[in-house]
């Protein structure tokens, strides 16, 4: 049994998880614009007035699949990265570190849902690209800026922005996650674990001075 597929019917409070749940089946399957909440009601295995208790709409429910995945996950990795015993580390083993995280999470299934849609069409729905500017792409950023610049002040790292480094950073991870979700149309990638070796390999020795 997969992330994405069909839930059974649960307790009512375990009923937004369950609504979740079909939201990400019918919005991989559709895409944001194709889903209707009837479709995820009947994958949900519930009444279309009981979506509406939690989510009035499906740019609400797209909101709390970001919160409930991305957002989560940038929390968690904001207060590792707080830690005393990670700031004392190197800048390098610190996005390593990082690195390796990230490059697990993103090639779930419910990542590379969000990936998708966030690249195909969320341009159409503005207000949902701010949010996930602002809420996603802002806070990863200066996560990784972060790091960047105390490697900098250190002398691990050469002078560079600490920005544009980070866009750098979060780029490459992002479409290597995709091209190895959909390998079979990209044959010369290694494994997975190669690609994140020559990421990491090729990105850090950018760094160094």
């Amino acid at each position: 049994m997969t992330l994405l597929d069909t839930p059974r019917r649960r307790a009512p409070e375990a009923r937004p998880t369950q609504i979740l749940d079909a939201a990400f089946h019918e919005f991989g399957e559709r895409g944001l614009a194709g889903a209707r909440l009837d479709d995820i009601a009947k994958r949900a295995q519930v009444a279309k007035g009981t979506i509406y208790l939690y989510f009035p709409n499906k740019e609400a429910l797209f909101r709390e699949m970001v919160h409930t995945t991305m957002v989560t996950a940038l929390a968690v990795a904001e207060a590792e990265a707080s830690k005393a015993g990670f700031l004392t580390g190197t800048a390098e083993a610190q996005l390593r570190r990082l690195g390796e995280g990230w490059w697990t999470f993103l090639r779930t299934e419910r990542v590379q849902v969000l990936q998708r849609l966030v690249s195909l069409e969320l341009g159409q729905f503005p207000d949902l690209m701010q949010f996930y500017a602002d809420e996603v792409i802002t806070r990863g950023r200066r996560l990784v800026s972060g790091i960047i610049a105390r490697g900098v002040e250190r002398g691990e790292f050469r002078n560079v922005d600490p920005q544009l480094a980070a866009r750098m950073f979060s780029s490459i991870w992002m479409s290597h996650s995709t091209w190895c979700a959909r390998r079979e149309f990209f044959k010369t990638l290694g494994s997975d674990e190669q690609v994140l070796v020559e990421m990491l390999d090729f990105y850090l020795y950018a760094l160094r001075p």
